[in-house]
């Protein structure tokens, strides 16, 4: 996707409200325009007259005008504003469904903050777009009527006016390239500097924990002088541009009082055709400086649109497949000879109904192993196999609604509890097997108890239990844990692991963990070293015999 097909997508969009925004705005611009050659035909025709009927007729005539201006203004802004705010929806609605589609990209290499701010501040300066249109229509609208009426008033100065508006804009769009470019490194840089803000303000307990703070602190303030320096670049390209425009527009209009001035003076207009020439003249005051304004919000429009082209152009991280499991699926995994990151040609057999642990002294080798298992990725070399069907031939919705991958940081969100764990009725037996049963219990309403933003009203330990709860309610055929119990005290966590190995009876999970009182439970551990299987056997075996497990799990 290019700038400009997310341009011509936001306007398409809204192409009704753009257009009669444009016709009801242009009519009130041409009302405007129409005002001064009135006032000049009321001098020219109605005074000289005698009695005052030639004066109440144009009085009228100017009262009807009036009305139709008011009106067509109220109306037409209303339209135009519909239309800003319907396009940065759907642009945002763009946005969420590509980052939340299931092949996944979008994301990659980008701080949520800065997601945020692609879906607000770049999506609303897209969108307004539409009303730079509608307005820029309203403008020439009141230019050609402008000229159409001084040629009326008088050739020359009509001649002007319509010979010398191309070239205006024209430097209008010439002045309009700088404060662009800088735009958008102003965009880029403010998404920045958000999305590390958001990132501190998430991690502050652990920033905290481990005496990170000043690190933290310089770490913000080079983003956010970054950012600064962006802005101020971009606040002295808008200056220069609207500066210039300003100076453009002021020799213009001093030319054309002076052409109608020195004709008023030779004889060749009237005294109500200067005076309409000269209030023309100062009417186009407003409209030449809406042209500054709608060029410097192309400009910006143009910036923002360059940066959601990129996101939404994102390639996806997989394919997509075509296949699916016969129902009911066994829940085989298998994964043969898979490379990836930090993987090295990894054999895995994991047979249906089986509990296996997986242990790896290696945080990166957990990440790349759960990465390949909820197909984010596929492998570089090999295969991740579903009861004998590599991932990449099955539909990725299908895979994931048979193999569910529960990562260590699930989220929770603003709710009950309850609703967190899952829309549907939950068994008594799953929060007991995860322990959210306890939290439940230590809670003024229960499960019902309503959780605040991201549940912070909770302890850590409390958020993965009730996470854990949750990935256990779907009772996926295959699923995978990753340290499921690492913020809970020893007792909870030997209660948690006999939960899930009652509940889980007669289907396939994998805990990636080095909890002790987890695998215990397990019917095999599986020990990685260098992204590759080292050993494997019971728990108990293999914390007597290999140094490496030992070491990982106990020390």
């Amino acid at each position: 996707m290019t700038t400009w097909a997310v341009l011509r997508g936001a306007l398409r969009g809204q192409r009704r409200h753009v257009w009669w925004a444009s016709l009801l705005t242009g009519s009130h611009q041409a009302c405007e325009a129409a005002v001064p050659v009135l006032i000049g035909l009321v001098i020219d025709d109605a005074v000289a007259a005698e009695g005052y009927g030639r004066l109440l007729l144009w009085l009228v005539v100017l009262a009807a005008v009036f009305a139709v201006l008011s009106y067509s203004f109220r109306f037409g802004a209303r339209q135009a504003e519909r239309a800003v705010e319907q396009a940065a929806h759907e642009l945002r609605l763009s946005l969420a469904a590509r980052v939340l589609d299931p092949l996944g990209g979008a994301e990659k290499g980008r701080l949520p903050g800065e997601l945020t701010s692609l879906a607000t501040g770049d999506a609303m300066r897209v969108g307004a777009l539409a009303r730079a249109v509608a307005y820029g229509v309203a403008a020439l609208t009141a230019v050609v009527v402008g000229a159409v009426a001084l040629l009326w008033i008088s050739v020359p100065l009509g001649l002007f006016v319509l010979l010398g508006t191309p070239p205006l804009l024209w430097l209008a769009n010439l002045l309009g390239r700088p404060l662009e470019r800088r735009s958008e490194a102003e965009r880029e840089r403010a998404a920045n500097a958000s999305g590390v803000a958001a990132d501190l303000v998430s991690g502050l307990r652990v920033l905290k924990g481990l005496g990170a703070e000043p690190v933290a602190i310089r770490r913000y303030q080079e983003t956010s002088q970054d950012a600064l320096v962006a802005t101020v670049r971009a606040a002295g390209a808008k200056a220069w541009h609207d500066g210039g425009m300003l100076a453009l527009n002021g020799i213009f209009l001093a030319l054309v009082a002076l052409i109608g001035g020195r004709l008023a003076a030779s004889g060749d207009l009237s005294i109500g055709g200067l005076i309409a020439a000269v209030g023309l003249a100062q009417f186009l005051i407003g409209p030449l400086t809406n042209f500054v304004w709608v060029s410097s919000e192309f400009a910006q429009a143009r910036g923002s649109a360059a940066r959601l082209a990129v996101m939404l152009s994102t390639p996806p991280a997989v394919a997509q497949g075509a296949g699916t499991l016969p129902a009911p699926a066994r829940g085989e995994v298998r994964l043969r000879a898979v490379a990836h990151a930090e993987l090295t040609g990894l054999d895995l057999h994991v047979r249906a109904g089986e509990l296996v642990g997986v242990v790896t002294p290696d945080p990166a080798v957990a990440q790349a192993l759960l990465a390949c298992l909820g197909r984010e990725v596929d492998p570089v070399s090999g295969a991740v196999e579903l009861d004998g069907v590599a991932l990449p031939d099955l539909e990725i919705d299908h895979v994931r609604s048979v193999m569910l991958v529960a990562a260590h940081d699930a989220d929770l969100f603003e709710g009950s509890l309850i609703a967190n764990v899952s829309s549907a009725t939950v068994d008594d037996r799953v929060l007991a097997a995860a322990g959210a049963d306890e939290v439940a219990s230590a809670l003024p309403d229960g499960v019902d108890t309503e959780l605040t933003e991201r549940a912070r009203s909770l302890s850590g330990g409390q958020r993965q239990r009730v996470a854990l709860a949750r990935a256990l309610a779907v009772d996926a055929p295959v699923l995978v844990l990753h340290d499921p119990t690492t913020a809970v005290d020893a007792v909870t966590e030997a209660r948690i692991a006999d939960g899930i190995r009652e509940l889980r009876e007669g289907r396939t999970t994998i805990m990636v963990t080095t909890s002790p009182a987890l695998l215990a439970v397990a019917d095999r551990v599986v020990v990685l070293e260098a992204g590759t299987v080292t050993a494997e056997g019971a728990h108990q075996d293999l914390a007597t015999t290999n140094e490496t497990y030992r070491t990982a799990v106990l020390a």
